[in-house]
């Protein structure tokens, strides 16, 4: 695994714009191709491998949540328990997924966390780094089958989809409408028919249905937000009352699975498995660990996230507002340090039957410890 310095291309703005990456220098340079990361086959098949092991761990731990009845040590709504478990028994598919990893390339892939449920960064992993590789390095690959395989993921769905018009739905958000844009692209090459609105568009009728501003009742919904903020929208009623009856995507079992809860519960089924970091409900067991990060239960890009080494504290990030409904406490990843850009890779599972379900990977860069939502997003390559 290597860090290669290289030269971006003269148009690149125009380039990944035109493959639907328009929010390129959003949040500073995210997109960074003045840099790429290199890594051998040997390398990609240990991220796969992992990627497909802990993809497999995660569901056991799901049913294990399910089985012990362990909503609340994840701070589930009582609320949101019978569409979980009816989503669960009736195999409500999965689309995707992404595992963020610490790698050095040298010893095995070590899972940070899960995110099951509202993953980003996928055009710019399916799309941006792929149109630049064919440009900058044509004769070599890249860990990516990402396209091809939503594609043919959602030809496998299609007969399975309640009523004959997918929804596509988030929030009213460049980065959030192009990824489902792009999902909603993929689907319909699928031959899917589809639409796409804001979550503000859903209205409820009378009798208690989902419907889009054309008054057509809503029964499959792929949603770019995530789970426990549908559970608090003014909607919720209706939400719990008929959501066991729309088919959802992803589908409420993965509430489970993007809680930071799943991870002491990992570790727990699984203690020392050379592909997870130790973790913890309790603070008290910090004590054994020289350095850790603790981290609200429910949070995204980074927010309300502590380092510490021996009670110093060496970075933390404003919470939010997360952190009211708890933390939990996981050792210390040693994360590789190139010239003081430290990079996280960022595995696909695509489909949720285990099995082969790794899809591709993406690379974020950060200046600091915490990957948060200024980290770059780097385009990589397989050399031979």
């Amino acid at each position: 695994m290597k860090r290669i310095v290289t030269t971006p291309r003269a148009d690149w703005k125009q380039k990944v714009e035109s493959v639907g990456l328009a929010w390129h220098t959003a949040k500073g340079d995210y997109w960074n191709e003045s840099a790429y990361y290199s890594f051998t086959l040997a390398e990609i098949t240990k991220i796969e491998h992992a990627t497909n092991t802990l993809h497999a761990l995660c569901l056991q731990a799901a049913q294990h949540v399910i089985t012990k009845k362990l909503y609340e040590k994840l701070h589930i709504p009582k609320s949101m328990v019978p569409m979980i478990e009816a989503s669960w028994a009736n195999d409500v598919p999965s689309l995707y997924g992404r595992f963020d990893f610490v790698f050095n390339g040298i010893g095995e892939p070590v899972m940070l966390e899960y995110n099951a449920d509202t993953p980003t960064s996928l055009v710019e992993a399916a799309l941006a780094q792929w149109h630049w590789l064919q440009e900058k390095f044509p004769g070599k690959d890249q860990f990516n089958s990402l396209h091809e395989r939503l594609i043919g993921l959602w030809k496998y769905l299609k007969p399975y989809l309640q009523g004959d018009l997918l929804h596509l739905v988030s929030l009213d958000d460049v980065e959030d409408g192009m990824t489902v844009a792009y999902i909603r692209d993929c689907a319909e090459q699928a031959g899917i028919h589809t639409d796409q609105l804001l979550i503000s568009d859903i209205g409820v009728t009378e009798d208690g249905f989902f419907v889009d501003l054309e008054n057509r009742v809503i029964e499959c919904c792929f949603k770019l937000y995530p789970w426990e903020w549908l559970a608090n929208e003014k909607f919720a009623p209706t939400l719990t009352k008929i959501g066991a009856r729309m088919q959802w995507i992803e589908p409420t079992w993965k509430m489970i699975l993007s809680n930071k809860g799943i991870l002491p519960i990992l570790w727990e089924l699984n203690e020392g498995h050379p592909n997870l970091l130790a973790a913890s409900f309790d603070s008290i067991e910090t004590v054994m660990w020289e350095a850790y990060v603790k981290k609200p239960i429910l949070s995204r890009e980074g927010a309300g996230v502590t380092v510490t080494l021996f009670d110093q504290t060496l970075a933390e990030t404003g919470t939010q507002g997360y952190g009211e409904e708890g933390y939990i406490y996981q050792a210390l990843a040693s994360v590789p340090n190139f010239d003081g850009n430290r990079p996280v890779i960022g595995s696909w599972a695509i489909g949720h039957e285990e099995g082969n379900v790794a899809g591709g990977m993406g690379v974020r860069e950060s200046s600091s410890l915490i990957t948060d939502n200024m980290s770059r997003f780097v385009p990589h390559v397989i050399e031979d």
